[in-house]
């Protein structure tokens, strides 16, 4: 999909600038062991990656035939933003490259507004996006519905076709492409490594970077 002004760069959050996925995998494998059921990470790789908590735990349900015990998500949150507070890193390099960006940017993600705000505290990405913050919680449907995308773009007062949405995950790409906005893939946080990308939703990236010290050359080619 082609941009013929670029006015807004839209961030998803976990495994684009942050390096949480695997955190996040790890903190909700070892809770469901602890009630019997037993995933492991390509299971969460394969269904979880890009969703939210509510669709997650959904999922789990009608899967394993469970109901997720009152206070499970609450535990989930504690127990991953523990580890956040010393395990949590940004993506290699994209401090840097956000350092040089001329050009409105903010984050949609589908990470609680708590969990968002900590993360980027820590990894000290906050900063370069100015409150500009949208989460799940903000609309009725989450990614892969184009919903939050187009709240990002609607309240930075921009056209969703002069947006660029950055993802990492498969419902993130294609929540992207029903905005109509142009998307790219990245995919060179931890959780993706070695892991060879099978596209099953028919919604293709237009481009696909792993290193964030190839970005800023590659938005001067548009």
């Amino acid at each position: 999909m082609a941009i013929s002004s670029l006015d807004l760069i839209i961030f998803d959050c976990d495994g684009v600038l942050i390096d949480s996925e695997i955190l996040s995998a790890n903190t909700l494998i070892a809770l469901l062991g602890k009630l019997g059921v037993h995933i492991d990470f390509a299971y969460v790789q394969k269904n979880f990656i890009g969703r939210s908590f509510q669709k997650v735990a959904s999922e789990i349900g009608e899967r394993f035939k469970i109901h997720l015990p009152q206070g499970f998500e609450t535990q989930y949150r504690h127990e991953l933003l523990k580890s956040f507070e010393t395990q949590l890193q940004p993506t290699p390099n994209v401090a840097e490259t956000l350092q040089q960006l001329d050009i409105k940017i903010c984050v949609a993600t589908s990470s609680s507004p708590e969990r968002v705000a900590r993360s980027l505290q820590i990894t000290k990405l906050i900063n370069h996006f100015d409150g500009n913050i949208f989460t799940a919680s903000q609309v009725k449907n989450g990614k892969p519905a184009p919903d939050l995308f187009l709240l990002a773009a609607q309240t930075m007062g921009v056209s969703p076709a002069n947006c660029l949405v950055i993802e990492d995950s498969q419902p993130g790409i294609e929540a992207a492409i029903k905005a109509h906005m142009p998307v790219w893939h990245y995919n060179g946080g931890s959780h993706l490594k070695g892991v060879k990308w099978v596209n099953k939703s028919g919604y293709e990236a237009d481009q696909t970077f792993s290193n964030w010290q190839n970005f800023i050359p590659l938005l001067s080619t548009i």
